[in-house]
Formats: structure tokens, C-alpha cells, sequence
């Protein structure tokens, strides 16, 4: 393996910098240190963990212009979406301190069986011991608090391994947490060469990993693991289904915002489009006009709505997947255009519901759309997926929405939204691949913790 990594903007493909993997040895001081400070973490008043998660929401948003710079150059996520990110960046790191001092437990009797009277059972939550957070390159700083906060907030210690592509963002990211106020045995940052990561993931001195990314690497985490904790979010080919009594034009703005948002590159976006044919017709010629519309190009221009994806391996694999489904009879309506690691957003018709493009995640500006006329059709074409992570419905037939949200193989269903709707004290994960646990800063600080229990 190299020693070095060379991180490039995927807008200009020019050199942000090169840096150094953590070699081993640092990796296992970054640990030792990190099991020192547990005792500090233990001793620590929730309502201190708590003041420094709300040091850190002020100081993110003091910074968050200069950090969605940084999260445009590293990942050509649009300066609009980066700014967004960071309002919610905000918004966790403020939960977080919120929740810091809502950890509580119960009190239970225990004389509701015979012969066990006379006694009390005082359940409380205690933290893990050391968190490994490992986060993607497409929400940086968000995914990023996400898991530190929970973690630090439950009275963990942290070792936070970012993507490499996001390691100036990160660093600033620990920067700050230090002058909030967490201490440096409490957080520790590393980016270890992959070569390095399943002895890491099978450390004794890591209790839990949080992990938010694909499905291979899941599997090679849950392999190494062993008996840890683990708290997975990965995949996700979300259905969005407009409904013949939908409002089109809020149903369009969804499946712009929840698809070609962050160039597609979100685990949450709208994958599939399931449009009744009763307003297909009227739905497609209004989304053809608003995608074709976007702006494409720079992602620091302020009215510039698709950015690059990643980098051009990732393009061309969209590309792979556009015309695999092309190839089997697909028709493109718009798109289907490439250029560098720029995709132009592509809406496809009659896709057949048993290629890839269906049942797979496809991480870009693609939207495929199938008309139907009975939700009996589509529930077992939506099932027929390894993912089940969010749903989106337009409509305003309560009963409908009751039954897609039993049938549905989701962890959540947004009625009248997109897919992508995530706020930060929600639970947020799926089912089958789409991953274990739940995150949403009062789930994952439960997610992190263990029950222990006091008889009196």
C-alpha cells in the first residue's frame, strides 16, 4: 500500500493536497489514549458533556461558511447544498447537547411476577466504552456529528475515521471540537490505509463501530467485528410514488430535491419514480422541464444545481447503469450525457423493473420512471430490492398511505415528501441491507449505550 493519498476537487480534478495514511503505531496510541480518557468521560457531568455539544453547535455555525467551502472543493457538492449541510450539522451538534441531558433510565417493581416481590430494578444507560465512526465522503461534517455527538454525549470516547477525500474538513472538524471543549483523549482522529482497517474494525480496544457507507464494506466490518456493536447505515434505493390525486407540482419539487440534489449521491434519494398513469403524462413533461433547466457546472456558483459526482470511476459507473438499462429497452427522455466526472441529470422511461436501475442503488443524477395503474403492481417491484431504507408517497388517500406504509419494506414513509426527508431527532435507518440500528441523535445515543440494571 502507498504511504501517501492525493486528494483532487472532482470539479477541476486539480490537487487539494497529499497526506499521509496513519501508520499502525499511531492508530494503536490513538486507541490507547482514547481508553485513558474513559475514566475522564465517566466522571463527567452530563450537563458538561452537554454545554460542550453546545459550544460546538455555535462554533459550527461561526465557521460555516469557510466549512462549505471546504466541503465544495472536496466533494463538488454545490456551495448551496454544502451551506444546507452545515445549517444541519448545526441543528445536531445543538440536539446533541439537548439529548446530553436526557439520558435517563427506569425504575421497575418486582412483584408483577410470583415469587419475585419485594425488590426494585433501577435501569440505567451506560456508554460502550470507545466508538469508531467512520463516515462517507457525501455529508462530511453532518454524517460526521451525527456520530460523535451521540457517541460523546452517551460518555463515550471517539476515534473518527473520515473518508480521505473529506481529511481537511475533518481535521477542521476535530479542530473545533477541541475548542469546544472536548478533550483530546475523548476524540481522536485517523486515516488508516485500507489494508490496516479489518485489524482496526477487530481491535479489542474499539467496543462499537458506526459506520455509514456501502454494503460491501459493512460486510467486511460485521466480519471483523466479532461480538461489537454495531450501528450500520448504508444503502438505499428509495421509491418516490406519485399518486393520481398528487399535487404534480410539489411531487416534481420532490423528485428534483431528493434525486438530483447532491448530484444523486445520497443514500436517501428518490431512485425510483412510480408515477400513476392517470397524471404520468402531465408529471413527465413537467419534470423533463424542470431538470432540463438546471444548471449544471460549477459547484461554487451559487445557481448551480448539479454538481460533479465524486470522481469520474463514479460517472462512469452511472454511465455503466444508464445504458444497461438502455440496453434492455429503456428510452431516455433527457440526459444521458457525460463529460469528466459531470453527469447531466437523466430521467429514463420504461425501464424494465428487473434491471440493475431498479433494483440496485445507483449513486447519481438518474431518475427512471414507471408508469403504473394500481399500487397492487408496484409493492412487489418496491420489495423486490436488497434495500429498504426510506419511501416517499403524494398523496392524500389515508387509506392508501396505511397500507404502503405496512406493505412497504421501509424503515420510514414520507406522505406528501421525498424520500430524503431526514430531520435530526427522527429515527433514521432501514431494513434488509440498508443497514442495523438507528440513527437520529436520541436513537443513536441509545444505539451507543448499554443497559445496566441496580436490584434494590
Amino acid at each position: 500500500m502507498p504511504a501517501t493519498y492525493t486528494v483532487t476537487n472532482p470539479y477541476d480534478n486539480s490537487v487539494l493536497g497529499e497526506y499521509p495514511y496513519t501508520h499502525w503505531q499511531d492508530v494503536e496510541a490513538a486507541l490507547g489514549r482514547l481508553r485513558q480518557g474513559r475514566q475522564r468521560q465517566r466522571q463527567t457531568l452530563a450537563c458538561e458533556r452537554a454545554a460542550v455539544l453546545g459550544k460546538l453547535a455555535q462554533l459550527l455555525r461561526d465557521n460555516s461558511d469557510a466549512l462549505a467551502t471546504l466541503i465544495t472543493r472536496e466533494t463538488g457538492k454545490t456551495i448551496s447544498d454544502a451551506r444546507v449541510e452545515m445549517q444541519r450539522a448545526t441543528n445536531a451538534a445543538l440536539a446533541c447537547s439537548e439529548e446530553a441531558r436526557q439520558i435517563s433510565g427506569e425504575a421497575l417493581d418486582s412483584d408483577a411476577y410470583a415469587p419475585m416481590g419485594g425488590k426494585m430494578g433501577i435501569v440505567c444507560w451506560r456508554p460502550l466504552g470507545t466508538v469508531l465512526c467512520i463516515t462517507p465522503f457525501n455529508f462530511p461534517i453532518n454524517i460526521a456529528v451525527h456520530k460523535i455527538g451521540p457517541a460523546y454525549a452517551a460518555g463515550n470516547t471517539v476515534l473518527f475515521k473520515p473518508g480521505p477525500q473529506n481529511t481537511v474538513s475533518a481535521r477542521r472538524l476535530v479542530e473545533l471540537c477541541y475548542e469546544a471543549g472536548m478533550p483530546e483523549d475523548a476524540l481522536q482522529l485517523c486515516v488508516p490505509a485500507l489494508a490496516d482497517m479489518d485489524r482496526l474494525n477487530a481491535h479489542p480496544g474499539i467496543d462499537a463501530i458506526n459506520f455509514t457507507g456501502g454494503s460491501a464494506a459493512a460486510d467486511a466490518i460485521a466480519a471483523a467485528a466479532g461480538y461489537k456493536k454495531l450501528l450500520l447505515e448504508l444503502g438505499g434505493n428509495d421509491p418516490l410514488i406519485v399518486m393520481d390525486d398528487a399535487d404534480l407540482d410539489a411531487a416534481v419539487n420532490a423528485a428534483i430535491n431528493h434525486r438530483l440534489a447532491t448530484a444523486g449521491q445520497r443514500c436517501t434519494a428518490a431512485k425510483r419514480l412510480f408515477i400513476h398513469q392517470a397524471v404520468y403524462d402531465d408529471f413527465r413533461e413537467r419534470l423533463l422541464a424542470r431538470a432540463g433547466a438546471l444548471k449544471v457546472g460549477d459547484p461554487m456558483e451559487p445557481d448551480t444545481f448539479v454538481g460533479p459526482v465524486i470522481h469520474r470511476q463514479a460517472a462512469q459507473a452511472i454511465q455503466r447503469s444508464v445504458q444497461q438499462a438502455v440496453d434492455a429497452g429503456a428510452s431516455v427522455a433527457l440526459g444521458h450525457r457525460y463529460e469528466g466526472a459531470f453527469v447531466w441529470p437523466t430521467v429514463l422511461e420504461n425501464v424494465p423493473a428487473d434491471c440493475d436501475l431498479m433494483r440496485e442503488e445507483v449513486f447519481g443524477p438518474v431518475l427512471p420512471l414507471y408508469r403504473f395503474s394500481a399500487v397492487d403492481e408496484i409493492i412487489p417491484i418496491i420489495n423486490n430490492s436488497i434495500y429498504g431504507l426510506q419511501g416517499g408517497v403524494f398523496s392524500n388517500n389515508l387509506a392508501l398511505v396505511r397500507r404502503l406504509f405496512d406493505e412497504l419494506e421501509v424503515g420510514t414513509l414520507a406522505v406528501n415528501d421525498g424520500p430524503g426527508f431526514r430531520t435530526e431527532h427522527f429515527p433514521f435507518g432501514g431494513v434488509k441491507a440498508s443497514g442495523v440500528g438507528r440513527e437520529g441523535i436520541k436513537y443513536a445515543i441509545r444505539e451507543m449505550s448499554y443497559c445496566k440494571t441496580l436490584v434494590l
